[in-house]
């Protein structure tokens, strides 16, 4: 009984203890009519625990796992190897604690390495200062645009063709209900981003430019001019960062001026896991702090000298006045920023920057063996770990045909954007550790055949 562990006991005390009859009597609000006089439809009757195992290992025998096949997809969520070492230490006692600590006394260990996964990522990010996550990349782009409104008292955002068109939706998804006017343009396969464009349509409305780093394409970019231009305006520059590996290689946003940095931290320590739980990333300059969503654990001494940890800044609705709060945010990722916290400190600053390079050799290889198929063009000619093919062929049915071989082969443009025929033959490549040679060459193989 793991998931009933009331007796019939238990159930008749409680029932007893609120003057209930039975359980039915609980119900007696709500009209009959309302009331179901039987099984849901179209669910099947309760199984044993090993029916229910057995149905859903049938089930998930049917999905092509990443790391069965060869794999190449990216665009936001990167397979990378996890240290078996890294489960071990977010299930270690420390760290068992309520999701939420409300009461951060009894938390000490969360505390902790939150306090620590904060100066990680605003090392990572070049800023001076971040929180302790926030639910997801997506979301928290979306938080740094209402917070540059915030800051600059002004409603029109800027975002990069070269944005993730998942975290432009969520942007225009949340726009409707603050009022933001949202600038967006769709992606050319120039192999440079838009930075000229963006420079050219800064004015004194503009609260923000939003610029994913590297981009959708993975192409890389110095924003510095960028941030000139932005400041000039009263602007901020946002920085959208879906692969934190790449800054063991790269220069940092903040490092360019970036007021604020977000993105997805999934790639360190959390793994693909169909698309979540993942952990989103937020820093800022130390300017801004107070305008940040989310919480900041900080650290401090108890009554008796000893160091500890409690939460400095929560400036949300549930600490505070409702019109005074910076976000709605209730909580953050601290399941996932321990995974991520746990791999980085195992890497080091050294062993990061080895990750990036084994990630950046590999996809350079991997890049030019792909260019030499006829019916292939290489978009992207400076990137971290992801690039951009131009096939002969639409890429959607490219894509299907190779994965029906056992093959991802990558992320097609036209499924990323539907309503742009002039990007349909557009393959997003990513390569990682994980990619061997041989996988390389067998989707080399497959691409020769499909494009002939």
């Amino acid at each position: 009984m793991r998931y009933l562990p009331l007796t019939p006991t238990d159930r008749a005390a409680m029932l007893a203890t609120i003057g209930a009859g039975s359980i039915d009597d609980l119900f007696v609000d709500v009209p009959e009519a309302a009331r179901l006089d039987g099984p849901v439809h179209g669910l099947p009757n309760h199984a044993s625990e090993l029916a229910v195992e057995r149905h859903m290992s049938a089930l998930a025998r049917k999905n092509l796992a990443a790391g069965d096949v060869p794999f190449f997809l990216g665009c936001g969520a990167y397979r990378h190897h996890v240290p078996a070492s890294v489960d071990h230490i977010i299930q270690r006692g420390e760290f068992l604690t309520a999701y939420t600590p409300y009461q951060p006394e009894i938390a000490q260990g969360t505390l902790q390495v939150m306090f620590e996964f904060q100066t990680q990522v605003a090392r990572l990010l070049g800023c001076d200062v971040a929180n302790a996550s926030m639910y997801d990349g997506s979301t928290a782009c979306w938080e740094a645009i209402t917070m540059a409104r915030r800051v600059t008292r002004r409603g029109k955002a800027i975002l990069s063709g070269g944005l993730h068109p998942h975290y432009v939706s969520v942007a225009n998804t949340m726009a409707k209900f603050t009022g933001d006017r949202l600038v967006t343009s769709l992606p050319t396969f120039s192999p440079e981003p838009d930075t000229l464009d963006l420079i050219d349509q800064i004015d004194d409305d503009t609260s923000c430019v939003v610029v994913q780093y590297p981009d959708i394409f993975g192409r890389i970019e110095d924003m510095s001019a960028l941030a000139e231009a932005c400041h000039a305006r009263k602007a901020l520059l946002i920085a959208v960062v879906t692969e934190p590996v790449a800054l063991g290689a790269i220069k940092s946003p903040g490092e360019m001026g970036a007021d604020i940095v977000v993105g997805e931290g999934q790639s360190l320590g959390v793994g693909l896991q169909f698309g979540g739980p993942y952990v989103g990333l937020f820093a800022c300059s130390e300017k801004l702090v107070r305008q940040m969503p989310g919480r900041l654990c900080g650290e401090t001494k108890d009554a008796e000298g000893k160091r500890g940890f409690v939460l400095t800044l929560s400036t949300r609705e549930q600490h505070i006045r409702r019109e005074k709060a910076t976000s709605n945010i209730c909580t953050s990722s601290v399941l996932c920023a321990l995974a991520m916290s746990a791999h980085m400190t195992l890497l080091g600053e050294a062993g990061l920057r080895r990750l990036a390079e084994l990630n950046h050799v590999s996809a350079s290889a991997a890049a030019d063996r792909l260019a030499e198929i006829d019916g292939v063009e290489l978009v992207t000619d400076r990137f971290f770990n992801e690039f951009t093919l131009k096939l002969s062929k639409e890429a959607r049915p490219v894509v299907r045909a190779l994965a029906d071989k056992g093959i991802l082969a990558g992320v097609s443009l036209g499924r990323l954007y539907p309503d742009a025929p002039e990007l349909a033959n557009g393959l997003v490549v990513a390569v990682t550790e994980t990619t061997t040679g041989e996988d390389v060459e067998t989707l080399a193989s497959a691409l020769e055949e499909a494009l002939a």
